[in-house]
C-alpha cells in the first residue's frame, strides 16, 4: 500500500498510530512546522475551498513561515465526510468543513451552521462572538478532540433547485432532495425522502435523476457546479440556510502544543476569512444570479407564503424533538432562540426597515456607463 493508500486506510478504520505519532512530531525544520488540512470542498472551490486556501496562506504569512498548512480537497486523504475523523483521530492536524456534517458525532452541532428561519450571517457571527456560541462551540469540540473556529459564512441561501413547482407543502411529499442539516430534518417531516451528498456529487445525482431536487449554496456556487443544467425552477428564499457558518477545527492536542503567538495568528486568520468569505459571497451571487437568468434561462420562483408558514412551523416541531432528546441541544437551542428574539427585534428597525425603504418607488443616481 503507498504512503497516501496508508492515510485513507488509518482515517477510515482508525488505526491511526503512525498518524498520530507524526502529529505528537510534525514536521519541523529550524523551529518551523508543516501541517495538513483536510477540507470537505473540492479543491479550490470557489468560495468555500479557496477560503480554506486563503486561510493557510494567512497562517503562513501571519507565522512568517513557522506554521505552513497545505490544503487537501474532499477525497485526496480522506473522503469529504471523514474530515472531522481524520483531524479528531490525529491523521491531520486541521480541517474545514460545516458543523452539521458532524451530527452523527453531536446532534446538537447542526445549530453552529444554521437552523432554520434562524439568524442572519451577520446575527450569527453576533451570537458566536457575543452571545456566548464560541463558548458553546468550544464544549462541543473538545469532546471530539477539536479546537473550532467559524471560518467563513454564505450568507443568506437560496431554496434549491427542483424540478417541478413547489405551490404546496403537498408538494415536497415523496420529494427526493439533498438538503443537509436541520433543513433537511424539516423536508423529512414535510414528506420528503432526504439524501446527504457531499457538494461534488450533487450535478451526477441531479443529472441521472437519483434526486429530484438539491439546494447547495446560491448563484455563485450553483453555477460553478452548472446545476442549472439539470433542473429548471431555482426557488428563494433559502428559509433553511439564513447564514451559513463554516468551521475551522484543529487537532486539540496540536492546538494546545502551539506557542501563543500562532496561536493568535490562527485565531486572526480565522476571523480574516469568516469575513472574507461572506464579503465574496455577497459580491459574487450579484453578477453569477444574472448569467443564470439571462444565460441559461434560469426560472426563478418564490416559495409562496403559505408554503413557508407550513415549513417554519414544522421547523418548529423539529427544533423543539431535537432539544428533548440531549441537555446539550436543549442549551445550544435556548441560547439561540433568545439571542434570535434580540436580533429580530433590532433587525426590524435597522436593516429590514431600511431594505424595505430602499425598495420604494423614488428616483435615484444612476451610474455611468465607462
Amino acid at each position: 500500500m503507498d504512503r497516501r493508500g496508508f492515510i485513507r486506510a488509518a482515517a477510515v478504520t482508525g488505526v491511526g498510530g503512525a498518524a498520530a505519532s507524526q502529529l505528537a512530531a510534525p514536521a519541523v525544520a529550524k523551529g518551523r512546522m508543516e501541517w495538513r488540512m483536510v477540507t470537505t470542498w473540492p479543491k479550490n472551490y470557489p468560495g468555500l475551498g479557496t477560503g480554506a486556501e486563503l486561510l493557510a496562506q494567512l497562517i503562513e504569512r501571519g507565522t512568517d513561515g513557522r506554521l505552513t498548512v497545505k490544503v487537501f480537497g474532499a477525497g485526496e486523504i480522506v473522503p469529504a465526510f471523514e474530515a472531522l475523523d481524520a483531524v479528531s483521530g490525529g491523521t491531520v492536524e486541521m480541517g474545514h468543513g460545516a458543523s452539521y456534517y458532524w451530527k452523527g458525532k453531536i446532534a446538537a452541532l447542526q445549530f453552529l451552521t444554521t437552523f432554520p428561519f434562524g439568524l442572519t450571517a451577520q446575527e450569527q457571527n453576533a451570537w458566536f462572538q457575543y452571545g456566548g456560541g464560541q463558548e458553546i462551540a468550544d464544549e462541543m469540540y473538545k469532546q471530539l478532540g477539536c479546537k473550532f473556529f467559524p471560518s467563513g459564512n454564505s450568507g443568506a441561501q437560496m431554496g434549491g433547485w427542483f424540478n417541478r413547482e413547489i405551490n404546496s407543502l403537498e408538494d415536497y411529499k415523496g420529494l427526493k432532495m439533498r438538503i443537509p442539516g436541520l433543513g433537511g430534518e424539516v423536508v423529512k417531516a414535510a414528506g420528503g425522502n432526504v439524501v446527504n451528498l457531499p457538494g461534488a456529487e450533487i450535478p451526477p445525482a441531479l443529472q441521472s435523476g437519483a434526486i429530484d431536487a438539491a439546494e447547495w449554496v446560491g448563484p455563485y456556487n450553483d453555477l460553478a457546479f452548472g446545476l442549472y443544467k439539470s433542473a429548471k425552477y431555482y426557488y428563494y428564499p433559502g428559509w433553511h440556510e439564513p447564514g451559513s457558518t463554516l468551521d475551522n477545527f484543529i487537532n486539540l492536542a496540536a492546538w494546545e502544543g502551539l506557542p501563543a503567538d500562532i496561536k493568535a495568528v490562527i485565531e486572526s486568520a480565522n476571523a480574516a476569512v469568516n469575513q472574507t468569505v461572506l464579503s465574496e459571497f455577497v459580491a459574487r451571487n450579484n453578477s453569477s444570479l444574472k448569467t443564470l437568468v439571462q444565460q441559461h434561462g434560469v426560472v426563478l420562483k418564490a416559495f409562496p407564503d403559505p408554503v413557508l408558514e407550513g415549513l417554519g412551523g414544522l421547523s418548529g416541531q423539529v427544533l423543539d424533538g431535537l432539544a428533548a432528546s440531549d441537555p446539550m441541544s436543549r442549551k445550544v437551542m435556548d441560547s439561540l432562540l433568545s439571542f434570535r428574539k434580540d436580533a429580530m427585534a433590532w433587525t426590524r428597525l435597522s436593516e429590514q426597515a431600511f431594505t424595505a425603504a430602499r425598495a420604494l418607488p423614488y428616483t435615484f443616481a444612476e451610474a455611468k456607463a465607462g
